[in-house]
């Protein structure tokens, strides 16, 4: 698909306009495959696993990045300072390979995907990734026997893992115009009936009336940027210096991080929008070429797994800009609820 025929459909997802009405049978024929699969699981045609232990899937019923990672991590963190013992699956999109692996520290993004990695390095609980994210849990439960929690990257229409709690992330388009797949947005009709309790979770950056009954987080960029070390610098030093500053996203909607940035106090000299778990293997000499002398990159967490591995002595600085979520506190203690009414952190 073309930059241009991308960028046409989101705008149409946003509204019930020419082209979405253009699309609006081919997506009731989407939206009828959607509702014959969760029949087929719901009558037992297709069996899912039920695993010993709580599963919370995160997940969203839109296309394109609404922030489920970072709340991936939030979730993760809020358990283990609850007491609990996480661990985490997800399928790792963009991968090389299909096999089920252990994703560690020192793993290579190519191996087990950008997100997996992030989410290990950020919390240091045994994160797993398989095709089939049941297969993933059940290799993660035999490895480590102490894990009482399983958390579901992005999971959420993977009927074959049953799961306790859902976490449904949305970002500041909502349901966009509130039709599935390709007329809208939505990855399955909303309001979502599964018959598993269900928290949403609203992700803005500027506090806004939800269209629909939820929690909200609030999200923001680090006042520091890291390397590869670990080692910060202020964005308020690299908005005072006169390097040129390039901002690089292989995120589902780049824009939303170069905005961030900008209200931040940068001035970019140029932006590079890269696809969503973009190969920067591959794409990195060509855009290490267009640097200017002196230049500062500036990319997400989710590049810069990717992109340190790949930097050499004659190498720009590369910086990453965490986000930083902060979900409200209603949100964990329904969080707790749900988790406590059917299981309770195991004691080591």
């Amino acid at each position: 698909m073309s930059a241009a025929t991308e960028s046409a459909l989101r705008q149409a997802w946003l509204a019930r306009g020419p082209l979405a009405r253009w699309l609006y049978l081919p997506s009731l024929l989407y939206r009828s495959l959607v509702a014959v699969r969760r029949w087929l699981y719901a009558t037992g045609w297709k069996q899912a696993t039920r695993l010993p232990v709580s599963v919370v899937v995160v997940g969203n019923v839109v296309v394109g990045g609404a922030g489920k990672t970072p709340t991936t991590i939030a979730t993760v963190r809020h358990l283990i300072a609850q007491g609990w013992h996480p661990g985490v699956v997800s399928r790792g999109h963009g991968r090389h390979g299909t096999q089920a692996m252990a994703v560690r520290p020192d793993s290579q993004a190519s191996a087990c995907g950008d997100e997996p990695l992030l989410i290990q390095r950020a919390t240091g609980v045994p994160v797993f990734v398989d095709r089939h994210r049941d297969k993933a849990a059940q290799a993660l439960l035999l490895a480590h026997p102490t894990v009482d929690v399983i958390v579901c990257d992005d999971g959420l229409q993977h009927l074959a893992l049953a799961r306790d709690l859902e976490i449904v992330v949305f970002d500041d388009r909502g349901v966009g115009n509130g039709w599935c797949l390709p007329a809208g947005l939505l990855r399955e009709p909303w309001p979502r009936h599964s018959g598993v309790p269900c928290l949403v979770l609203h992700q803005q950056r500027r506090p806004a009336q939800p269209f629909c009954p939820g929690f909200v987080a609030h999200r923001a960029l680090s006042n520091d940027a890291v390397d590869a070390s670990g080692a910060s610098t202020p964005l308020a030093d690299i908005a005072a210096n006169q390097a040129p500053v390039i901002a690089l996203a292989g995120i589902a909607r780049p824009e939303v991080f170069f905005d961030m940035l900008a209200e931040a106090g940068l001035q970019l000299a140029d932006t590079w929008p890269l696809p969503d778990h973009a190969d920067l293997a591959t794409l990195w000499p060509a855009l290490q070429a267009q640097c200017p002398t002196g230049a500062t990159v500036l990319c997400t967490e989710k590049d810069a797994v990717k992109l340190w591995p790949l930097l050499d002595k004659t190498a720009p600085r590369v910086l990453a800009v965490p986000l930083v979520l902060t979900p409200e506190p209603a949100f964990f203690d329904a969080l707790d609820a749900q988790l406590s009414s059917r299981h309770g952190p195991q004691t080591p």
